[in-house]
């Protein structure tokens, strides 16, 4: 177990990693108490299937945090994954036509911000549009089939393991080697401490910058053919929340919005907390309308509680 938590957290530079982890224990206890119906098997299930696509997005948008950054746009990539995965052409060229237009779109908003200047809520803004444009000129309604494997990959299980879970686990492990095991995690932490230093020390920041945006859309495209095997359809707006939500999740994970301090832990723990909200509001019958309020408060608390003048304070 330690050796497992070695490998996802990083020994500095990670946040406040202790109170997320503690803050997710006591809203586990409390919704165990208050709400009785939280442990039944039907609605762990259902968290487990919603917070799977939360964490596999918030991991991606870590990178781009990480560098000081925030991508938007992860919740229309989502909805165009889903919608790509319902057209009919062969299998294999829906799966590479949704990696393909995630590259496209996180090389236009890597490209944008690192070489052209453009603040990252913008540019993200401006293709968060495209998106979700194209997903609605791919389908303009909720519908299609979506192939039977991918169905079947999300729904199913491995013996007492369901396949959510091991989506969840392989995009964390991917995501820990490379913010850990590669020189690309270093230079994240560096850019995002002081892109100035970082320069001075021969870190390749735009192309770190670029980097991470690629990788938040491909995060986006992963969690979109969870969606849409989840849904076994495609939705032109199924991912609409995930572009806010996934940076929730990761400033509850201690991730800092200004750059250079996070961890991968942390970001699941938060996705975790944010999960739970979630499924605890559907349990109480509060409304989608104040659920929206509530998580826009939360998210505000969060970028008024991380101000700092020194990277690790």
């Amino acid at each position: 177990m330690n050796t497992v938590a070695n490998f996802l957290k990083t020994p500095y530079r990670a946040g406040a990693i202790g109170l997320s982890i503690g803050t997710l224990l006591v809203l586990v206890v409390a919704s165990v108490i208050l709400l009785p119906e939280f442990l039944a098997p039907e609605n762990l299930s259902n968290l487990l299937a919603q917070s799977t696509v939360l964490v596999i997005s918030a991991l991606g948008q870590t990178f781009v945090i990480l560098t000081g950054g925030l991508d938007v746009s992860v919740g229309s990539i989502i909805s165009v994954t889903t919608t790509i995965m319902t057209l009919d052409m062969p299998e294999v060229v829906r799966v590479m036509l949704c990696i393909a237009v995630a590259i496209a779109f996180g090389l236009s908003n890597g490209y944008g911000v690192a070489r052209l200047n453009v603040h990252p809520i913008i540019m993200t803004l401006a293709t968060m549009g495209i998106g979700q444009g194209l997903a609605l000129i791919i389908l303009p309604i909720p519908g299609g089939k979506v192939p039977e494997w991918l169905s079947a990959s999300v729904a199913g299980s491995v013996g007492p393991v369901p396949n959510s879970l091991l989506w969840l686990i392989a995009a964390t492990f991917v995501a820990a080697w490379l913010l850990y095991r590669r020189p690309f995690g270093l230079y994240l932490f560096a850019s995002g401490g002081n892109d100035f230093n970082a320069r001075m020390n021969g870190v390749p920041v735009e192309r770190t910058v670029i980097k991470a945006y690629i990788l938040s859309a491909l995060f986006a495209c992963a969690a979109g053919m969870f969606l849409a095997g989840r849904l076994a359809s495609g939705d032109p707006k199924g991912g609409a929340t995930f572009g806010i939500e996934s940076v929730t999740a990761a400033a509850l994970g201690g991730v800092h919005l200004a750059g250079g301090i996070g961890s991968i832990l942390g970001t699941v723990a938060g996705a975790a907390i944010l999960g739970i909200v979630n499924n605890v509001m559907n349990l109480a019958n509060v409304s989608a309308f104040l659920q929206s309020v509530v998580k826009g408060l939360l998210l505000l608390a969060l970028v008024v509680s991380q101000r700092r003048k020194t990277i690790g304070l």
